[in-house]
């Protein structure tokens, strides 16, 4: 069989890198910046980001079915990657903007575009997981480059989530006048105003140690001390807050950004790098597996191939409840960090290091996947990297040492469930084509990539609702403290009860490494006879 060369499977690894500016970006950010930002309360962005992903499953059936009947001098799968990669740029750069619209027209604002954003992304990222499975017909190679995939998607991710409240900050900075008198040993007053109108201002500590509040209260708004208040500020007006909790304070520890300034160009700077990426994606890759010759279009025996297809459904369920665990986790962590810690930008170098671990974990995998077996692997992986998840519940807002291990030694875990299931899933589409002689890679992919997206909306309301449950309000700081043991137990021990469940379902997956190898191997067989009859 064909091996494929290293420049071909960076190149696809870079396909992923883009979908995760987008992806972790959303997955990340999105739920903070609707409720912290754009002024969404959580259980309406909540329930947003859930309704929104039961739009996919239509969707992502329907693409994966469109892929399978495209025929072009690309390819099937290829020309879908470029056709979409600027209009995915375009769609995640307008999901961060922020027009001055009320509370209702932000909803509908917010509707529109996450709809519009998880339809693109669909069109782009369903061919491209389908293209793996069509790059090689051999079951090892294509579980390396899953691991390359997945370097590619980590580095992506990696990118946008360590870099960009650094942007944020960056681009959001609005110069301002800061007078610092001091009170008491740790206690100051600190004037601000500045030459322009900031909408979402946002005031902080750069340390992130201090309590803020009004030195004069507001009329309407609350006074309770908080890591960081949220107002409007008007061109040249003085703001006088207090400050206490730090020592030493001077005006470079003052942080005091436009948000929607600095969430809205960063972004715009990071979908230029996701378009680029994706058009090096579709140059340097190529498709060699297809159908059977003498398969026809039947899209009622496609469907019945495919919910009869055992390993499928198995790693069906079991990829919505890894995709719910990893979205838990990766949602929590900026509130983890900014109402827990009390330090936001910690969560940037957090998020990096476990990027880090995420790019040995699927670097790992390849590996570990011919010793053990990928079924194996995927029930060991779950079990571990959830156990070590539970120990958050013991970490104290001082645990910085301790917070930065476990989330590390998870997080090299949890990076083993996607590289192994997008492999995972060429295998089901390999089962099929054993067993019924034809082939559906589109189709089987869609439902694998719909159940991960998904996963993240159930995820994501799942972590509204539960915040709601204990009062939170984004653009309210006297709610913090009461929603501490929320933040804590999303943090911990939901997640790893998830991840238990996932472990148990997936023993009943039927397809170990020695049937694996069999299916290649005849399937091999079949291809090499179909060519050598074609050119007779």
């Amino acid at each position: 069989m064909e091996k494929i060369k290293i420049r071909e499977k960076i190149g696809y690894a870079l396909g992923d890198g883009a979908a995760n500016i987008a992806w972790r970006g959303v997955s990340t950010f999105l739920l903070f910046f609707y409720t912290d930002v754009f002024g969404i309360t959580a259980a309406a962005a909540g329930v947003l980001l859930f309704i929104a992903r039961l739009s996919d499953g239509v969707s992502d059936v329907a693409m994966g079915i469109i892929g399978d009947r495209t025929n072009s001098k690309f390819g099937k799968f290829r020309p879908w990657i470029l056709w979409t990669a600027i209009p995915l740029a375009v769609i995640l750069s307008l999901l961060f903007t922020t027009p001055d619209l009320g509370m209702t027209g932000k909803i509908v604002y917010a509707y529109i575009t996450y709809i519009l954003f998880t339809l693109i992304y669909t069109a782009n990222n369903i061919p491209y997981g389908a293209l793996m499975a069509v790059m090689t017909g051999d079951n090892k190679e294509r579980t390396s480059i899953g691991s390359y995939r997945m370097v590619g998607a980590f580095a992506g991710g990696m990118i946008v989530q360590g870099a960009l409240l650094f942007l944020v900050a960056h681009f959001g900075n609005v110069n301002p006048s800061i007078n610092i008198t001091k009170l008491e040993n740790t206690k100051y007053n600190v004037v601000v105003s500045s030459s322009q109108d900031v909408p979402n201002a946002n005031i902080k500590t750069k340390d992130g140690i201090a309590k803020i509040y009004w030195a004069e209260a507001k009329e309407g708004t609350t006074n309770t001390p908080s890591p960081y208040v949220s107002f409007t500020m008007s061109a040249n007006e003085k703001y006088s807050f207090i400050v206490d909790g730090e020592s030493g304070l001077t005006t470079e520890k003052i942080s005091l950004i436009n948000q929607k300034k600095g969430y809205s160009n960063s972004i715009y700077v990071l979908s230029v790098f996701l378009a680029i990426f994706m058009i090096i994606t579709f140059m340097s890759t190529k498709e060699r597996v297809y159908p059977p010759k003498a398969q026809k279009s039947n899209l009622i025996q496609d469907l019945k191939d495919l919910f009869s297809n055992k390993p499928w459904l198995v790693l069906l369920v079991v990829g919505l409840f890894w995709t719910i665990y990893n979205s838990i986790k990766q949602g929590m962590t900026l509130y983890y960090f900014t109402l827990y810690l009390n330090n936001q930008l910690l969560s940037a170098s957090y998020l990096v290091a476990l990027m880090l671990a995420s790019i040995a974990g699927a670097m790992a995998t390849a590996p570990l996947g011919k010793k053990l077996g990928k079924k194996n692997l995927f029930i060991y992986a779950l079990l571990f990297s959830g156990a070590v998840n539970a120990l958050f519940v013991f970490c104290g807002p001082k645990d910085i040492g301790a917070i930065f291990t476990i989330g590390i030694i998870s997080e090299f875990g949890a990076a083993i469930f996607p590289t192994l299931f997008f492999a995972m899933l060429g295998d089901t589409a390999d089962y099929s084509e054993f067993k019924n002689n034809r082939r559906a890679t589109g189709l089987v992919y869609s439902a694998g990539s719909f159940v991960t997206k998904f996963g993240g909306g159930v995820a994501a309301a799942f972590i509204g609702a539960v915040l709601a449950a204990f009062h939170y309000n984004g653009m309210d700081s006297t709610t913090i403290e009461g929603a501490i043991p929320a933040v804590i137990m999303l943090m911990s021990w939901i997640p790893a009860v998830i991840a238990f469940i996932a472990a148990g379902i997936m023993t009943l997956y039927p397809l170990n490494q020695p049937k694996m190898d069999n299916i290649t191997e005849e399937l091999y067989q079949r291809r090499l006879k179909e060519a050598t009859s074609v050119k007779d």
